[in-house]
């Protein structure tokens, strides 16, 4: 049995990113979006293999739940952040293990033996990443793990919970297990929607999490496809999606649900049902374009720090602040990676 505590406890699908850049004739080949975020089809399947033979290939540890950890794990003290996922007994889990230690985040995984750990493909064209997932173990998750002598205490000693929307095309009894038990113990929940197909096509399973949430978080893309499969008047008005969804039934209703839409380089807003009426925006300090080298993770990377600052006690304000220093500091490198030696973020 664990004796150890944390205070933020994450949980979602373990990836290995396979990134590739100037890859316009993938897109093309496979029928991919520049932007944008799908689960892997039959038709997909060769394209993990074409990558490696074909193309140079940066492995970067993956997994939008696990990136925001890491990234969470980088601004607080040791020992604050734990993640769990399923991944398979081979070397690409070896690899998840190394980046996590380099990082300061403590991992509790599920390890199915005979079955490989997810992978993500990563085409990047310019500025643009299109993220191509096979879940391989990740969906394998199992709900017991989180009863089992060596998790179940942590989830007991955490105070905030994170989860990915990817988690809810296979694990909404896990998700629901955790959030319910820590919204009727006025613990944070944070959900982040992570792609436009999670509330187009898992819009029901989203629907049963959203009333033990007290964070939600979205890009603007994700924040349109959530208010258009809804039937949002206006789905293209972030301060009134974010509204919306501050809005919606919430089971502890003593804390107000705070939404989260980052917008790239524009502003992101900020809604508290607690002040619905007054959205508040933040600029994003910009970047000249030479500098940026990957938008990959770096939705990710602001959910780590603004969760981590929230866990640091930290306001919301302040914690957008954090937020928009972890993507700044994601776009400047391959990959969601953070810099070592550590930077000043809090």
């Amino acid at each position: 049995m664990s004796t150890k505590t944390y205070s933020l406890f994450c949980m979602g699908n373990p990836l290995l990113d396979m990134q590739v850049t100037n890859g316009e004739k993938l897109l093309e080949k496979y029928g991919l979006k520049a932007n944008d975020a799908i689960l892997a089809e039959e038709k997909h399947a060769p394209i993990y293999d074409e990558i490696v033979r074909e193309h140079k290939v940066t492995y970067v540890a993956g997994g939008a739940s696990q990136n925001t950890a890491r990234g969470a794990a980088y601004i607080l003290p040791p020992n604050s952040v734990v993640y769990t996922g399923c991944v398979g007994e081979d070397s690409l889990a070896e690899q998840l293990k190394a980046a996590n230690k380099r990082e300061g985040l403590d991992e509790v995984y599920l390890v199915k033996k005979g079955e490989k750990t997810g992978a993500c493909a990563v085409v990047i064209t310019a500025q643009q990443r299109s993220l191509v997932t096979t879940l391989r173990a990740a969906e394998k998750f199992e709900k017991s793990h989180l009863s089992s002598p060596e998790v179940a205490p942590l989830i007991e000693s955490a105070n905030f919970f994170y989860v990915e929307g990817y988690f809810l095309t296979h694990g909404l009894e896990s998700v629901l297990e955790i959030s319910q038990k820590a919204s009727a113990a006025s613990k944070t929940v944070v959900i982040n929607l992570s792609a436009p197909f999670i509330p187009q096509f898992f819009g029901a399973q989203l629907q049963q999490v959203i009333p033990y949430t007290d964070i939600i978080i979205a890009n603007e893309t994700e924040a349109e496809s959530w208010a258009s499969a809804t039937g949002h008047a206006d789905p293209k008005n972030l301060a009134a999606v974010a509204k919306s969804l501050a809005l919606l039934p919430k089971s502890n209703a003593a804390r107000p649900r705070v939404v989260v839409i980052t917008h790239g380089a524009e502003a992101t807003t900020l809604v508290s049902a607690g002040d619905a009426e007054n959205a508040k925006t933040y600029p994003v300090h910009s970047l000249s374009p030479s500098d940026i080298v990957d938008t990959n993770g770096a939705g990710d990377a602001f959910a780590g720090g603004f969760v981590g600052a929230l866990v640091a006690g930290k306001s919301l304000d302040e914690a957008v602040e954090a937020g928009h220093k972890m993507g700044a500091m994601c776009i400047q490198q391959v990959g969601p990676q953070y810099r070592w030696p550590k930077v000043q973020i809090l």
